[in-house]
Formats: C-alpha cells, sequence, structure tokens
C-alpha cells in the first residue's frame, strides 16, 4: 500500500527528501493497511526539536472499538537528532516548507517521504502544466508510430 502527495510536486519545488518514521496506534496501522489515508494539505513543522506531521487524514477503522483514533490527530515522526537540527535551520532561514510526499510501507514499517520544498508561483505552475501536456503528447505521438 502506498499513499501519494499528487498535489505537492505541482505546488512545491522540492529540495530535499527524507526517509523517516512515524509514531501511530494500531488502529491507524490498520486503516493505513487498507488504503484509507489522504496526504493532501498536510504538513510538518519542528517544535522543541520534534518534527511532528499535522492535517494528515487517516479515516476510523471500521472494526475499531472505544481504542479507535481521532482521524486528524497530530502525529510524531521520527529522525535522527542531525536531520532534525539540518531541517530546522533551512526551514528557518530559507523559508522552506516540509511537506509528506508518500507514505508507504518498508519491512512492516510504515515511512513517510519527507520533502523540503519551496512554494511554486504561479507561472512555475503553469510551465509545470506545459510540461506535462508535451510529455503527454509525445507518449501518445510514440505509441501510434510504427
Amino acid at each position: 500500500m502506498e499513499a501519494i502527495n499528487r498535489s505537492a510536486k505541482y505546488s512545491y519545488f522540492v529540495l530535499e527528501e527524507f526517509e523517516c518514521g512515524i509514531a501511530l496506534t494500531g488502529t491507524e496501522i490498520k486503516a493505513i493497511r487498507n488504503g484509507k489515508v489522504n496526504l493532501k494539505d498536510s504538513y510538518a513543522i519542528i517544535k522543541n526539536n520534534e518534527v511532528y506531521l499535522l492535517n494528515t487524514h487517516i479515516s476510523e477503522y471500521k472494526e475499531g472499538n472505544i481504542f479507535n483514533h481521532n482521524p486528524r490527530r497530530t502525529r510524531k515522526l521520527l529522525l535522527h537528532k542531525k536531520e532534525i537540527l539540518k531541517l530546522k535551520s533551512k526551514v528557518n532561514e530559507e523559508g522552506l516548507t516540509l511537506i509528506p510526499l508518500k507514505l508507504y510501507f518498508k519491512k512492516n514499517k510504515v515511512k513517510i517521504l519527507l520533502g523540503l520544498c519551496k512554494g511554486k508561483k504561479n507561472f512555475d505552475k503553469r510551465e509545470t502544466i506545459k510540461e506535462r501536456d508535451l510529455l503527454r503528447e509525445t507518449r501518445k505521438v510514440n505509441k501510434y508510430k510504427y
């Protein structure tokens, strides 16, 4: 199972990527395995030298009981201290943002690909659309070429 934040690469320039773990409860893991996760509009912040993931929606587990989780709760991300300090300096000095790009399983552990991103302007977004359309057209021409 893999959840991808499709709007991230459209709205941001991804400068660096970091793979990090995430602290979850049992019902959250089961909901993620069922594909009930949405990374759109989510972001990460650094508070007290710890990284937290905000606004990520993991739906409640259908078979969960009173121990079911809050779908939009703040979740702690697991990174090494050096990585956190590096991210903190770049976010504070250069005005960059931490955006989750992908959520996936690796050896039965949930991992998040966190991107250090810079926001795109409207003309950059139009360029992205032009490149995507051009690539689509060339694929279509090459597909029907004999």
